[in-house]
């Protein structure tokens, strides 16, 4: 199970890393405008929140063959074919709420600070 944990941390990091380079490529992009950049920001990292949220959701009725940690796995594991869906499942579902909560962190780190920018007048108000 430990296995799996690994290549599913893997997998959603991965997954995350693409993410928040996409989403610091819009905030650089905004670079004039510091609250409106990390206002993008926010928002971004909040829908990324709220993805995780929803393949946390998804995690045990999808089908183990068909995600990516059975592929780096090379398609074998050692558990019986009856319990490896629910195994998948639940592994996938506990990792991708740890992402969550540690990417809500970002999120709240986010607004907060486009409300102090805001508070300073170093941008538009809401």
């Amino acid at each position: 199970m430990d296995r799996i944990r690994y290549f599913a941390d893997q997998s959603i990091r991965r997954a995350c890393g693409f993410g928040f380079l996409a989403i610091a490529t819009g905030m650089v992009a905004l670079y004039w405008d510091m609250a409106v950049s990390f206002k993008l920001g926010a928002t971004s990292i909040t829908f990324m929140v709220g993805v995780l949220l929803w393949k946390a959701y998804d995690a045990g009725s999808r089908r183990y063959q068909h995600t990516e940690v059975y592929l780096l796995m090379d398609k074998r594991h050692d558990l019986p074919e009856e319990r490896a869906q629910q195994v998948f499942g639940n592994i996938l579902r506990e990792r991708y709420l740890w992402h969550a909560t540690v990417t809500s962190i970002a999120a709240v780190a986010m607004w907060a600070m486009t409300f102090v920018l805001q508070l300073i007048g170093k941008g538009p108000t809401l």
